[in-house]
């Protein structure tokens, strides 16, 4: 029986590409780099801060200044990482009604743990239990490390769980757990990247309110 959600929180629960692009843009300008449009930094999104941040710069780690320009973009998303976020549209009522059918649910992110609890905290709260980012000394996604914690402090194990992600990265780490991935499409990836990376469409939903039937479906079928 599935009673447990684990879901990714940027481009799934949370449209936070605005915000990560000006801090981004902050760090471009302040190293007189050319600055990034949405599309781009959408793209570069997924694996947390520091790939982001090596993915945006033109020499990636290798500039001589990459670790300032991540401690820089660290320090302005901590402090503005709550300027222009929101939820998806349905999101909170989804999280909502997933609460009162009984499921446990978490937010598993690459996303710097602060800024995970932060908003995970002001959105959430009311909803999900708990909240994972990144944070040192453990493995970020596609590592299994921050699901199986999450699964364990919920009291829960895969077989009872499946994860809600928005892009490839999310696709791997179901399968590194292992357990059941369902693709989100409002998100940071198209259903073309996201069938190439191996989603299957009927694992697939268009909008939250999509969420909950999918999951009485996948119990009917265990």
């Amino acid at each position: 029986m599935k009673d447990t959600i684990i879901f990714d929180l940027d481009g799934t629960l949370l449209n936070t590409l605005e915000d990560l692009t000006d801090s981004v843009n902050c760090v471009m300008a302040a190293y007189e780099y050319p600055v990034h449009t949405l599309e781009e930094v959408r793209s570069y999104v997924g694996n947390g801060a520091a790939k982001l941040i090596e993915r945006s710069v033109p020499q990636g780690s290798d500039d001589p200044a990459y670790r300032e320009m991540l401690e820089l973009f660290r320090e302005h998303y901590a402090a503005h990482c709550e300027d222009k976020t929101a939820p998806y549209a349905g999101v909170t009522q989804m999280l909502r009604a997933a609460k009162e059918a009984g499921y446990r649910m978490a937010v598993v992110s690459n996303k710097p743990d602060q800024a995970v609890k932060q908003l995970g905290a002001k959105f959430f709260g009311k909803y999900v239990q708990e909240f994972h980012g990144d944070r040192e000394g453990s493995q970020r996604k596609p590592a299994p490390d921050m699901v199986y914690r999450a699964l364990n402090e919920l009291g829960s194990d895969a077989r009872r769980a499946v994860y809600v992600g928005d892009s490839e990265v999310d696709l791997q780490t179901a399968a590194n757990v292992p357990m059941t991935c369902i693709s989100v499409t409002w998100g940071f990836r198209t259903d073309y990247q996201l069938f190439a990376a191996g989603a299957r469409k009927e694992n697939m939903i268009k909008t939250p309110q999509e969420l909950l039937p999918l999951l009485a479906r996948l119990q009917r079928a265990e």
